[in-house]
């Protein structure tokens, strides 16, 4: 279950900002290391060891995903790229199958429409957080027919939660 959770845009942009810079440090740290490791234990002095240098480059992407998705997942500094990256996997997973949720929000399901509310939500403070006003205006219209419609069906507006397994119930609809 993924939940919307109210964030400064600024701080938010300054945050991930921070943390990529970290991690391609990391990166280029790692994968000069490695390289110059390999060339030394492998390589031919005055040969071609380009081979030993591509070598420590990839185990440095590796070994940079392995401590990303591992034990630098959880820690504070990465928590702001890590919600921007499980909103932004959250809004795919809908788009995947938007043809189903509009045809399924035109004969009132309630899965779909409370799936494309907090699909609206959820583009609404993605484009905030990356500061791409333009994109949100155009859409501006047809969240508020959504929202009325909703209104007027008697349910929450305020879909801030989203569950996967509304996908699965959409797709084998």
């Amino acid at each position: 279950m993924f939940e919307l959770k109210p964030c400064d845009p600024v701080t938010f942009r300054q945050q991930t900002r921070r943390s990529t810079l970290i991690v391609a440090v990391l990166f280029l740290v790692l994968a000069m290391v490695l390289s110059t490791l390999a060339v030394m234990l492998f390589g031919e002095p005055g040969g071609d060891n380009f081979r030993f240098n591509v070598g420590g480059v990839f185990a440095g992407v590796l070994i940079t995903v392995a401590l990303v998705r591992g034990p630098f997942w959880t820690q504070p500094w990465l928590a702001a790229a890590v919600y921007g990256w499980q909103l932004k996997r959250c809004l795919m997973s809908v788009t995947n199958v938007m043809h189903k949720v509009t045809e399924r929000v035109q004969v009132n399901d309630p899965t779909a429409i409370k799936v494309l509310r907090f699909y609206h939500l959820g583009l609404t403070q993605m484009h905030e957080l990356d500061a791409n006003s333009s994109a949100q205006a155009q859409m501006v219209s047809e969240i508020e027919a959504h929202k009325a419609r909703m209104q007027a069906l008697g349910i929450d507006t305020e879909q801030t939660r989203f569950d996967p397994a509304w996908i699965e119930t959409l797709k084998s609809v």
